[in-house]
């Protein structure tokens, strides 16, 4: 299933949405629809929102391209504006790039709209943040009491029979540890960060191997409904530890999110 959602990914996709979608512009809902559809441009991991030009309540203009590319995936952290379908860039009241009208025949008659470009979004009456979520998308929790051992350079940062493991579609297994069983300081990091499944997570530092590791785990205060079982919970990254599971180490997981660890961090 992995190598066709891996293949689909090159494809430009859309799926319909049975739900009234908005978005304001400070106090002015600029969109407003009951027909919106979930676009992935080919490459693209997490859907962007795409309405009818007709349910745009603002006047659109022809925008100039944005620079810059990407290749690989492109992951949450590449800007809307770099596109990989054709398409021509528009402006949406005064948000310049804020819209994409693909050339695409099937949505020809809708655009599709950058979700940091606008000051709100709504599904129905409840607030969207992040980005949409991704119905092909799930999140499961399991606890465990499998050993799990967690070592920084030979220094065991963490040791437990009490983890509960996260499941995420396409992503690394996740191990978030009761912080008891965490054998070094925490150290409150100024990095946050935003999930559209879980929620707002604030970040940890840790001394290890005979340095300072910035943001190494994470935990989720208040978490979304879809994620209550790692409430208070620390996570590491495993792309920077060294994780043991029954006794046997795992290997680190590659990908997008390991070579953007690695670009931010040198690990």
């Amino acid at each position: 299933m992995q190598d066709l959602l891996a293949r689909a990914r090159s494809e430009l996709r859309h799926e319909p949405i049975e739900r009234r979608v908005r978005a304001n512009v400070g106090a002015d809902a600029v969109v407003d629809s009951t027909r919106a559809i979930l676009v992935w441009e080919p490459r693209r991991v997490v859907p962007s929102y795409a309405v009818p030009v007709d349910d745009i309540r603002a006047e659109l203009s022809t925008a100039p391209a944005a620079n810059g590319r990407a290749d690989g995936v492109l992951h949450p952290g590449i800007p809307f504006g770099v596109h990989t379908a054709a398409g021509e860039p528009l402006t949406i009241a005064d948000r310049v790039g804020a819209g994409y009208r693909l050339a695409d025949e099937d949505l020809g008659d809708y655009v599709v709209l950058d979700f940091a470009a606008f000051d709100e979004w709504l599904e129905e009456d409840e607030r969207i943040a992040g980005h949409p979520r991704d119905p092909f998308h799930r999140v499961d929790v399991r606890q465990s009491a499998r050993p799990v051992r967690i070592e920084v350079d030979g220094d065991v940062v963490a040791e437990t029979t009490r983890a509960r493991l996260l499941f995420e579609t396409s992503l690394p297994v996740r191990f978030y540890l009761p912080p008891e069983d965490v054998r070094v300081e925490l150290h409150p990091s100024s990095r946050r960060s935003y999930c559209p499944y879980k929620g707002h997570a604030s970040y940890w530092s840790v001394d290890a191997g005979g340095r300072r590791r910035e943001a190494l785990g994470w935990s989720y205060e208040q978490p979304l409904p879809d994620a209550v079982a790692i409430t208070g919970l620390v996570a590491l990254w495993d792309e920077r530890v060294d994780v043991f599971l029954d006794g046997e180490q795992r290997e680190r997981p590659g990908g997008p999110i390991a070579d953007a660890l690695r670009h931010e961090f040198g690990v």
